[in-house]
């Protein structure tokens, strides 16, 4: 990787004689560039081609975005509205991690710039939106070179009349806002926790209640999808269906080396077809499918044991696939294993009828969770009757979470929506959710027989609500014991 040149770095001479090296380079004095010289800097401005993009056509979803900004004004009349996208964030020194808009910046703009804000005017007939973002680099200050976050280093960014183009929004400069902010008069509200310089020049204008009620507007906002987010749902799960199918045919690769492969695998689909996972690839094998979140994925793959793969590909408009899978190494289920699968996938098959228009959000779950736990009766792992068993949550010993969540932007979508609007809500079209009811018996859980103690077994589908029910857009994937050893022998052939 190289080193960054910055302003108060000398740029590093070519190698040079003994001659060469004792006669020092004339440097500017007035510091605008330290340690480059008048003639690099002079070179540096000019003899750049004219690379302005002309005639751009707006972004796919600049219909939906606008529709959407326009219900934001409706709600909120006659205050002005911030709401940024975020900064870099240091991973290690001079290092950043990859950069991920804030959804709520995303969902109004289409946009995924870093520093960029949009700001919802109040105007006679509701709002006037502006985008604010960095312009192109200045090749006149040299910070086009000189920057570490200049177009030489890390990449060409849309000039401000692009992006006006692009996303259907006036564009400004963004090294304006905060001083345009703080001489701003009226109400104010803006989305906290992404642009600390942007919420300290609207320190004396904003609550912290106000601003909530905006955050919560715009996550329960998003609970029904359009036509364009169900569709990206539905390409992001098409890539993590090839993305499992890249995993089964590599099974043995990873039983040399250990659950990192399987994760690399997923990860390369995820790349290729979309911008990054959804979320960290859970990769777990044997006794790692019973922690919920095992996602340091460097335990070994063992012929005879369960992966447990849970993974999702991001597409490149951030929408994201949860999808699961309790897939046997070798390509056959033990009789225990089937056994607990058979009885999960029941369990899901309940949750997922429960799934349609009208329903309480909660009837998914108690629908797989009564299954579960008259298996567990069943079994004689817990004393019934089963309305016992639900009544004291008995069942959550080996079942844990509950079985399912909204899913979009997110994976875990809308999570500040209030309750009575999410989970004691009622479903309606266009809503997508998770369905991934699951049991899990720990290794060192001594109440179960020996046999079933490091046995996890999860199986989750993305489920859209429709007019008339619901659709599984997840459902090229098997999910019946004998359809997935099928579907896992083709795929090794």
């Amino acid at each position: 990787m190289s080193e960054e040149l910055t302003p108060t770095e000398p740029i590093a001479a070519t190698a040079a004689g003994p001659e060469e090296s004792e006669e020092p380079i004339k440097q500017r004095k007035n510091g605008l560039y330290p340690g480059v010289s008048d003639e690099l800097a002079e070179n540096m401005k000019s003899g750049w081609a004219d690379t302005e993009l002309r005639d751009l056509e707006p972004i796919p979803q600049a219909a939906e975005t606008a529709a959407r900004r326009a219900a934001l004004s409706a709600r909120f009349p006659g205050e002005r509205l911030v709401i940024p996208a975020g900064n870099l964030k240091t991973r290690s020194n001079d290092t950043e991690y990859p950069f991920r808009a804030s959804v709520e910046y995303t969902w109004l703009t289409g946009n995924q710039t870093e520093d960029g804000v949009l700001v919802m005017e109040p105007v006679a007939d509701g709002h006037r939106a502006t985008i604010y973002l960095l312009p192109r680099s200045d090749r006149e200050n040299g910070e086009f070179w000189l920057s570490g976050q200049g177009e030489l280093w890390v990449g060409r960014r849309h000039s401000l009349t692009e992006a006006g183009q692009l996303y259907g929004i006036p564009a400004s400069d963004v090294r304006e806002l905060a001083g345009a902010l703080r001489e701003a008069t009226g109400p104010v509200r803006v989305v906290r926790g992404y642009d600390a310089g942007i919420e300290a020049a609207l320190t004396d204008k904003v609550t912290a209640e106000r601003d909530e009620e905006l955050r919560v507007y715009l996550s329960e906002a998003r609970l029904v999808k359009d036509a364009f987010e169900i569709g990206e749902l539905q390409k992001a799960v098409d890539s993590t269906v090839r993305g499992f199918e890249d995993v089964v045919r590599v099974l043995d690769k990873a039983q040399a080396t250990s659950e990192r492969y399987i994760e690399g695998t997923f990860f390369l689909r995820a790349r290729v077809e979309g911008n990054d996972v959804g979320y960290g690839s859970i990769c777990a094998a044997g006794p790692h499918a019973c922690t919920l979140h095992w996602v340091r994925n460097d335990g070994p793959v063992r012929p005879g044991d369960l992966l447990l793969l849970d993974a999702g590909v991001e597409t490149h408009t951030y929408y994201t696939a949860d999808v699961t899978r309790t897939l046997p190494i070798d390509g056959r289920y033990t009789e225990i294993q089937k056994k607990i699968y058979d009885a999960v996938y029941e369990a899901q098959e309940a949750g997922i009828a429960a799934v349609r228009p009208g329903a309480k959000y909660r009837d998914f779950h108690d629908a797989s969770q009564r299954v579960l736990a008259a298996k567990l009766v069943e079994w004689g792992l817990v004393e019934g009757p089963v309305e016992r068993v639900l009544e004291l949550g008995l069942q959550r010993r080996w079942t844990l979470h509950g079985t399912g969540h909204m899913l979009g932007l997110d994976v875990h979508d809308c999570a500040a929506a209030r309750q009575e609007t999410y989970v004691d809500g009622v479903l309606e079209p266009g809503m997508c959710l998770t369905v991934e009811p699951g049991l899990y018996f720990q290794a060192d859980d001594l109440t179960v027989p020996e046999e079933y103690r490091g046995i996890g077994v999860r199986i989750e589908d993305d489920i859209l609500v429709t007019e008339d029910g619901n659709r599984n857009l997840s459902a090229a994937l098997p999910r019946r014991s004998d359809e997935v050893e099928a579907w896992m022998a083709a795929l090794k052939k």
